[in-house]
């Protein structure tokens, strides 16, 4: 179901998604705390629709986050979409690691954690240096072309690893691309923010 950018608010957001008041609250002084930062994170025009751009875009991950799961890595986080909005929305679920190599960014991640009462491992760190390990889930949205992108994911996946990637219009040629060098097990969900976006679920991340 796709919804209205211009009227979607804090509370289209919550009957969208069925969040807590408390959620709501938390997720309000994000959006504040995003509006007063001096970095520009994101475009100006964004920001007049982040709860349907920014927060709506980041939350449809989260029911095809499998119960058990107990990590995620988010790739390349900027402002914090989709991996601090799914922190919030998750919180207390499953432990949610950050990687923003840029000193700016990380440190705005870190502030709207701590004010919004949040715990984050944030890696202010390069992907392709970090310290391989695996993890259950892994994001991205608007971070790197899917070929790169599943480098940098194979790096942090196990065997049974998830990866939920937010693609625009530009996913099927990417998909064409990745296709030369790796296999996988993919399932095509449609946006609910964009008619010509998908999110994009990955499993069984082989290269060849």
């Amino acid at each position: 179901m796709l919804f209205d950018a211009a009227t979607f608010g804090p509370e289209e957001f919550a009957k969208a998604t069925g969040v807590s008041r408390e959620t709501l609250d938390q997720l309000q002084a994000y959006a504040d705390l995003l509006a007063a930062s001096p970095h520009n994170l994101v475009s100006q025009a964004s920001l007049k629709e982040v709860w349907h751009r920014h927060f709506l875009d980041s939350a449809q991950l989260a029911p095809l986050i499998p119960a058990e799961a107990r990590t995620l890595a988010d790739l390349g986080s900027g402002a914090g979409f989709p991996g601090l909005v799914l922190a919030i929305l998750l919180q207390g679920r499953l432990k949610v690691s950050l990687f923003e190599a840029t000193h700016k960014k990380a440190d705005f991640l870190a502030s709207v954690a701590e004010k919004v009462g949040v715990k984050i491992d944030l890696r202010n760190e390069r992907i392709e240096t970090a310290k391989p390990q695996r993890f259950h889930i892994i994001t991205a949205r608007a971070f790197a072309p899917l070929p790169q992108l599943l480098d940098y994911a194979h790096r942090l996946s196990g065997p049974k690893t998830i990866c939920l990637f937010l693609k625009g219009e530009s996913h099927s040629a990417e998909l064409t691309a990745a296709e030369r060098n790796w296999k996988m097990n993919l399932q095509k969900h449609p946006s609910q923010t964009h008619p010509a976006s998908v999110v994009l679920e990955i499993r069984d991340l082989i290269h060849v």
